[in-house]
């Protein structure tokens, strides 16, 4: 009986292409420099890695982002000395998820509405077939960034995030490696990776918060701004998401079949999550609007 292996659209475009995807891979995650099979066992600041008959301690910090924020904030924020070792974590790793967040906002815009890429009548081939360099350094650089988050997450679980977060970060880190290996469908999955956009206020709400500053202009100006960020970038830009897919459903389904089944399951459910997270929001947002009214 012959033994019928499944198709993946792999594309070497040239030989250097697996490395440029490794690369902007690592430049979202944490590098640890080994010589053998590594087991990691959590420690209170850092991941030991032990290969072969030693070990060595793997500093949790995503790049330098992480560890930038940590010196950075006490010049700015006298309480930072005062945080305890999990505030002090999660403000730092906050600091990193932000600077993903503007990068990879910022580069989905330009490739969905100020570059040529997905024009529809810029270039011969389909939509769902357009890949660039950008594109694929942009997926790549979330996936390391979703890998790294996903490893503090699970590492201070549930103090940074829940089980719907890390079903968040799998769903994301399994559709952008599809689209990164595959070079299909990007135009969607960079629709998605727009709504990083929102983490910005996210985080600052956050630092606020444990700052004590729930009672100030900034922390209502900010909810405002995230109820508005959050409507446009997490509610309407998924109602013409899957408008867009439905009118060129035609071109989806020339997607290989587990990117295309893939489209047809996991932007559903990010879209409840969605929901879910604005209907939390849109409280918090009355309930600090009402308190502010009530101080005046």
């Amino acid at each position: 009986m012959e033994i019928v292996m499944p198709s993946f659209p792999f594309h070497y475009e040239s030989p250097g292409k697996e490395f440029d995807w490794l690369l902007s891979v690592f430049a979202g995650i944490i590098m640890c420099r080994t010589d053998g099979p590594l087991v990691v066992v959590p420690r209170k600041h850092y991941l030991t890695c032990f290969v072969g008959d030693s070990c060595r301690d793997l500093d949790l910090s995503p790049i330098m982002v992480y560890k930038l924020t940590g010196i950075v904030s006490p010049l700015f924020f006298n309480g930072y000395a005062k945080l305890n070792d999990a505030e002090r974590i999660e403000w730092d790793n906050r600091g990193f998820s932000t600077f993903h967040a503007l990068v990879v906002a910022v580069a989905s815009l330009y490739l969905l509405l100020l570059s040529d890429l997905f024009d529809e009548g810029s270039r011969a081939e389909l939509i769902v077939h357009r890949r660039c360099n950008l594109s694929d350094t942009t997926l790549g650089i979330s996936l390391g960034y979703f890998l790294s988050d996903l490893a503090m997450i699970v590492w201070q679980f549930p103090a940074l995030g829940g089980l719907e977060f890390v079903l968040h970060h799998g769903l994301s880190m399994f559709s952008i490696f599809l689209a990164l290996v595959s070079g299909q469908a990007q135009v969607y999955i960079l629709m998605v990776l727009f709504t990083e956009s929102t983490t910005p206020f996210i985080n600052l709400r956050w630092y606020l918060d444990v700052a004590g500053q729930k009672n100030s202009k900034l922390y209502t100006f900010n909810g405002v701004a995230l109820f508005l960020m959050w409507l446009v970038a997490r509610i309407l830009l998924f109602i013409f998401f899957f408008y867009h897919m439905y009118t060129h459903f035609y071109q989806v389904k020339e997607v290989f079949p587990l990117g295309f089944y893939s489209l047809l399951v996991v932007p559903p459910m990010l879209a409840v999550m969605n929901l879910f997270w604005f209907w939390k929001i849109t409280k918090g947002l009355v309930k600090t609007v009402s308190k502010a009214r009530h101080r005046e």
